[in-house]
């Protein structure tokens, strides 16, 4: 059963106000560039820990940077 929810974020576009390569932002949060790419694709949906270290490093709540969807 899909959920019927999808979390989108704003993980590249904060990430680009900030002047920070993928590869910056992944080594401040402790993750790889391929999960960076994962999330700013929607293709993988961070763990709560990661979403904080996010959202710190890129100076914003985690209200403003993920927010949940309603599918189609």
């Amino acid at each position: 059963m899909r959920d019927k929810y999808l979390i989108y974020n704003k993980v590249k576009d904060l990430r680009n106000k900030n002047n920070l390569t993928q590869e910056q932002l992944a080594e401040l949060v402790d993750v790889t560039r391929l999960t960076i790419i994962s999330i700013e694709k929607q293709k993988y949906e961070p763990s709560l820990g990661l979403a904080i270290r996010l959202s710190k490093v890129l100076g914003t709540s985690i209200e403003q940077l993920f927010w949940l969807k309603e599918e189609d």
